[in-house]
């Protein structure tokens, strides 16, 4: 397409130099400049950013939100619960002092006991391990016995 005003399609103008990209300006003073000279600033919050935290209640709360009256998960059984609490009273532990030695949280102790949590082998295995009872599979409340298992 030809037009008549003698205009060339080929040719390129900058007016300005071109912003850089990717650049992190980490001062003050760098963000005025870039604001003085007409460029573009953007501000980012970086949450979490440096730590190693790790997204903690992922699976059991996913599973909780999709409940419904139809699909229940699992709780401890209640004989779960009093076996635990008959064990931590027998080597005279609180709560807190036995959820201390499985490295967790009180509330999760009051969880199980209670009958509200949602049964994890790796939190059962180290409440067997602190209060030396089984808590899993046949024979809950009976001491934990190590070594081959006798025919």
């Amino acid at each position: 397409m030809a037009t008549g005003g003698g205009e060339d399609w080929d040719t390129v103008t900058y007016l300005r130099a071109k912003p850089k990209t990717g650049q992190a300006a980490r001062s003050q003073q760098a963000v005025n400049s870039a604001q003085r000279h007409g460029l573009d600033v953007d501000t980012q919050k970086k949450y979490a950013a440096g730590t190693n935290k790790q997204q903690g209640k992922g699976a059991d709360t996913s599973k909780l939100d999709r409940e419904t009256e139809e699909l229940h998960h699992d709780r401890v059984s209640m004989s779960v619960g009093r076996a635990i609490q008959k064990g931590r009273q027998d080597k005279s532990m609180t709560q807190k002092e036995l959820s201390t030695k499985i490295n967790e949280k009180p509330q999760v102790v009051n969880e199980y006991e209670s009958g509200k949590a949602i049964p994890q082998n790796t939190v059962l295995a180290k409440m067997e391990r602190a209060l030396g009872i089984k808590l899993r599979g046949k024979d809950i409340g009976q001491p934990l016995t190590f070594g081959p298992k006798k025919k």
